[in-house]
């Protein structure tokens, strides 16, 4: 059996693509006590109910659950908002992530004068502000994807970052309808699709439909949270929507499978999430493998690698020792990755030449 050490350093030099990854999910562990404890000394929240969550990487689901709250209050105005996006971004890059869908939803705070429109500006300004690392292609990037080249070797990471707004479950379909005009206005500066995510027992399908649709018929691509519980009436719903990828899918049947093998919908598959909020028993009982079985396309991403202590490195080291995947095997699970971005042509190729030139990733 192959060293573990060895695997984890060939998984994270491993060139990657992202496509599920919440940005409030994965904030740091580091940033996220420094601001709670501000937030204590502030007396808006009990600093010591929530710094030994924070600084356990064994965190139960309740204690996930405390820190989905947690979130929601920190994200609050727009200089944590552009701290927040910036550091995650050169997160993702240090992993060698070589393209990033950074999903958001974006909030209204009247006590701290936020809308959505400047939410998503302290978003914009966050990637701006991003030096540790070098973004790559419009809007944000230095350089243009003529020039610019990945290397296993490089001192400075390469990245090339897009944005997903999400509607929230919570919303109604005048807010949803809301983020969907956002998504329009700001395609040029990067945005590239639609989410519909949040609690997935809160709301009614037919409430986002019209968001959903309308961000269709303009062009939009759309991802949805899907089978994230037992909702047999909200997943035929989904897939008669046909959606250009799906979440999750942990509760779908045969049925379900079936129609999502003719369309060949795309499956972002977040293995350690699934396991920790218990849609599934165990890794190995991830129906991950069953997809791979039939070369289904599916994605590994991390979800919230803040929130469930993972990355997306650690993500295919699971995949590779719980489904016993060779090099060449968790190569080519990263190189089909490519095609379900949802950036344009220009992208996809850039990423394909990516692998194209990375045959000293593959080993045996």
């Amino acid at each position: 059996m192959e060293d573990s050490r060895e695997l984890k350093a060939w998984c994270l030099a491993l060139p990657k693509i992202e496509l599920h990854a919440h940005l409030n999910g994965s904030i740091r562990n580091s940033t996220l006590l420094e601001l709670a404890r501000d937030l204590g000394e502030k007396g808006i929240i009990v600093f010591e109910d929530v710094a030994h969550i924070i600084t356990n990487s064994g965190r139960s689901l309740s204690e996930c659950f405390m820190l989905f709250d947690l979130f929601h209050v920190i994200a609050t105005d727009h200089d944590t908002v552009t701290r927040i996006t910036k550091e995650v971004v050169e997160d993702f890059a240090s992993e060698n992530v070589v393209y990033l869908e950074l999903r958001t939803t974006p909030k209204n705070n009247e006590s701290k004068g936020m809308t959505k429109r400047s939410y998503m500006k302290a978003v914009l300004d966050g990637l701006n502000a991003v030096d540790a690392v070098e973004l790559v292609s419009s809007p944000f990037g230095k350089q243009c994807l003529k020039t610019a080249k990945f290397s296993k070797d490089q001192d400075r990471k390469n990245i090339c970052v897009r944005l997903i707004l999400s509607i929230d479950r919570r919303e109604t379909t005048a807010a949803a309808m809301e983020t969907v005009d956002l998504a329009i206005e700001l395609r040029d500066l990067g945005v590239v699709g639609i989410d519909l995510s949040g609690n997935p027992l809160v709301g009614n399908w037919s409430t986002f439909l019209p968001a959903l649709t309308y961000a269709r018929e303009n062009g939009l691509p759309v991802t949805i949270h899907c089978g994230e519980v037992h909702n047999k009436e909200e997943v035929n719903a989904i897939l008669d929507f046909c959606p250009d990828r799906i979440g999750h899918a942990c509760f779908l049947d045969e049925e379900d499978w079936s129609r999502l093998r003719s369309p060949q919908i795309p499956i972002e598959i977040c293995l350690t999430s699934n396991h920790k909020t218990n849609c599934v028993p165990s890794i190995k009982d991830h129906h991950f493998v069953d997809l791979y079985s039939i070369n289904h396309p599916m994605i590994l991403c991390t979800d919230d690698p803040g929130l469930f202590s993972s990355s997306v490195s650690n993500e295919y080291y699971l995949a590779a020792t719980t489904f016993e995947l060779s090099r060449s095997e968790m190569y080519r699970l990263a190189q089909t990755a490519t095609e379900s971005v949802f950036a344009d042509d220009a992208v996809k190729c850039f990423l394909r030449e990516i692998f194209e030139d990375g045959k000293i990733y593959q080993g045996t």
